[in-house]
């Protein structure tokens, strides 16, 4: 790896990568609500709390200690909690708002990390342009593999989802039709 890469610090930059290709993913997508977008949101919660969690292991703009982006990883991991709490409890407009907001914020700190020319991510794109394309193309195909896995499984549940509802009213109609029906 380019000098002062650890491993920490490349899991949650490609953590970080991911989140925000299935961010916009989840924000453009049209639909809401449904089984996929219930699943990759999960997905994507999980990861962003990844990357905010694993945010307390790096500590390079102040050697030894928390900086303010740790504040900021803190009112992250706030903000996805209460996302959290807005979907469980049906506030829609909610929800919307601390997950936007969120991705927002993330899409900002990933645009601080590349922005100036000493941080990692720019000094590796000079001096090994092919490692910081792996590491894209890494994240890109994760992204991926996730909505695709999300999607195939919704389907299915989908698919079984109305199995079961067309068996069950079947019954229930072939029960009241018994019921009905003069013996």
């Amino acid at each position: 790896m380019t000098p002062g890469w650890t491993v920490l610090l490349a899991l949650h930059a490609i953590g970080a990568t991911v989140a925000v290709i299935l961010g916009a993913y989840l924000v453009l997508r049209r639909r809401k609500g449904d089984l996929l977008h219930r699943r990759l949101g999960r997905f994507w919660m999980a990861d962003m709390y990844w990357v905010a969690f694993s945010s307390f292991g790096i500590r390079r703009l102040t050697p030894g200690h928390f900086s303010w982006i740790h504040g900021l990883s803190a009112f992250t991991i706030f903000s996805l909690t209460m996302a959290i709490w807005a979907a469980k409890t049906h506030r829609v407009q909610l929800h919307r708002g601390w997950v936007v907001g969120t991705y927002f914020g993330l899409v900002g700190a990933g645009l601080a990390a590349v922005a100036f020319p000493v941080r990692l991510v720019p000094q590796t794109a000079i001096h090994r342009p092919t490692w910081l394309l792996a590491g894209l193309f890494a994240a890109a195909l994760i992204a991926a593999a996730a909505i695709e896995l999300a999607a195939r499984t919704s389907d299915q549940s989908g698919q079984s989802g109305q199995t079961n509802r067309s068996a069950s009213s079947l019954r229930r109609t072939t029960a009241s039709n018994t019921a009905r029906s003069p013996r």
